[in-house]
């Protein structure tokens, strides 16, 4: 078995492996094939809610870990089985190339149910092993790092998937089932990583009865109130998350290869500050993470509203808009995970982890699934509000953007004994940053002072406007820190509202 830190750079590369593999096998370039074949709003609803939808197999697996001694192998047959289960819809229509374009449809939404079912039944069973085997001071550091190569992996995946459709010359067909493939044997070799990453025995609950196990992380109120707020959350995003692919290219216009490339950028947006959210809720909690994600969540569904209709100017109007959102994915991530671990028991964490992400994720493939039949209902409606023009796109991201808002509002449901308040948490990161943009011109006067001397003695006349006297004297003495005070400081910490 690896040492914890071999184990720790084998954690990181399987999950660059495993991104790869997700961006591959589930791109825009699947939203692209499937409407190839004629797929309209209610099949995109049913693919987007599919992922969110199965996680009611964490339960599953939830009640079956309390039984077992290890998880590994059941957990490895299960990932591999799910990492295989795509490969007859990338290569079916070349071996059977009778079959119908709905056919093919219906076979895409079913294997990847199928594939769905068995990443949710395996998802938890590692989580809780991660949780068991990783030191808890410094994880969500460490999930940080995880989560910054993850995005640069992503954003080099589909980078590199962008340009094989363009320059490949082969049909979306063909492209899709290479992609495919590729991903596939990535996300395999993800796996086998993890055969020698030590594994401590299961800590089972003392009487795992059913519904005890079940109950178990209800009856705890403080991680009530965060899935409650969890399944308000993803309500409120899968309201008009699922469709902005389908949006970008059937709406504005956008060619698969630049919503590739729109997708690529914002992992690289995402990759830049997940370190640093990773640091923060080590330091401050992941409460006060979760909330200033949280915050800024509808920039991305104001983006899509506003943006004109030519696919060149949405681009680069969008780039800025997905780069943070993606930063704001990685935080809530990161935060998420942070929470789940560090406040649920060694015994039954798995059903902790199951009940938040779960509950969550099948109301918000509920919620997928109705926006979907929604957006179908809606075609070919049309409005126009002082020159504004509002069809069931716009309805579905202005549902999103007022439910994020709410979402906002309800944060303050969720309690973290350990976490400082948000507010005391954003004064000192604002102050830190304060001072670093001060130190930097307090070192950079010097430079320029420097550089303008020779001007001032072979032009005498520029000495009166070359710097300022008083800035020069600044410059000259030695730069101080000056501490943050002290109340932004002190260990505050944010008072729920009861339940």
């Amino acid at each position: 078995m690896w040492s914890l830190n071999g184990a720790k750079r084998a954690i990181i590369v399987a999950g660059c492996l495993a991104a790869a593999y997700t961006q591959l096998t589930t791109s825009p370039a699947t939203i692209a094939y499937i409407r190839s074949m004629g797929a309209n709003e209610f099949h995109i609803g049913i693919l987007g809610a599919l992922p969110t939808l199965m996680l009611f197999m964490q339960f599953v697996a939830a009640v079956m870990v309390n039984h077992l001694r290890y998880r590994r192998h059941w957990w490895f047959w299960a990932a591999l089985t799910h990492r295989l289960m795509l490969l007859p819809t990338a290569v079916g229509p070349w071996m059977f190339p009778g079959y119908s374009s709905e056919f093919w449809i219906w076979v895409l939404l079913l294997t990847t149910a199928i594939n769905q079912t068995l990443l949710h039944f395996s998802s938890p069973l590692w989580l809780s092993w991660m949780g068991d085997y990783l030191p808890h001071e410094g994880l969500s550091s460490f999930w940080g790092s995880r989560q910054l190569w993850m995005q640069v992996t992503a954003a080099a995946s589909l980078l590199a998937a962008a340009f094989f459709v363009l320059h490949s010359g082969l049909s979306l067909e063909v492209s899709y089932a290479v992609m495919t493939c590729v991903g596939t044997a990535l996300g395999v070799i993800d796996l086998l990583l993890f055969r020698k990453v030590f594994e401590p025995p299961v800590k089972q609950v003392p009487s795992p009865r059913l519904w005890s196990v079940l109950a178990e992380p209800f009856r705890n109120c403080e991680f009530r109130r965060y899935i409650g707020f969890m399944c308000f959350w993803n309500f409120a995003a899968m309201a008009g998350a699922p469709f902005i692919s389908l949006y970008l290219l059937a709406e504005i216009g956008m060619d698969l290869f630049h919503v590739l490339m729109l997708w690529t950028i914002s992992w690289i947006g995402g990759a830049m500050l997940s370190r640093t959210m990773g640091r923060w809720a080590d330091l401050h909690g992941s409460q006060p993470v979760l909330v200033m994600c949280v915050a800024l969540k509808s920039s991305n569904m104001l983006a899509l509203l506003f943006v004109p209709r030519s696919p060149t100017i949405a681009f680069w109007v969008l780039t800025p808009c997905f780069m943070l959102d993606a930063v704001l994915n990685a935080g809530i991530l990161i935060a998420n995970n942070g929470f789940m671990i560090k406040n649920s028991p060694t015994e039954n964490r798995t059903m902790y982890i199951a009940a938040t992400t779960a509950i969550a994720g099948m109301v918000g493939g509920i919620t997928s699934i109705l926006a979907g039949w929604m957006m179908q209902v809606l075609a070919g409606f049309h409005v126009e509000i002082l020159g504004f023009s509002i069809e069931n796109f716009q309805i579905m991201f202005l549902a999103s953007i007022v439910l994020r808002w709410a979402a906002f509002y309800l944060t303050r449901y969720v309690s973290e004994p350990s976490a400082r308040h948000t507010w005391d948490v954003v004064t000192e990161i604002a102050n830190g940053i304060h001072e670093q943009c001060s130190r930097r011109l307090s070192e950079t006067l010097p430079t320029a002072q420097a550089a303008i001397k020779p001007m001032v003695i072979a032009h005498p006349a520029l000495a009166t406007s070359a710097l300022p006297e008083r800035d020069v004297g600044t410059a000259s003495l030695p730069h101080r820190r000056v501490p943050a005070p002290q109340r932004a400081r002190s260990p505050r910490k944010r008072q729920s509202l009861p339940s």
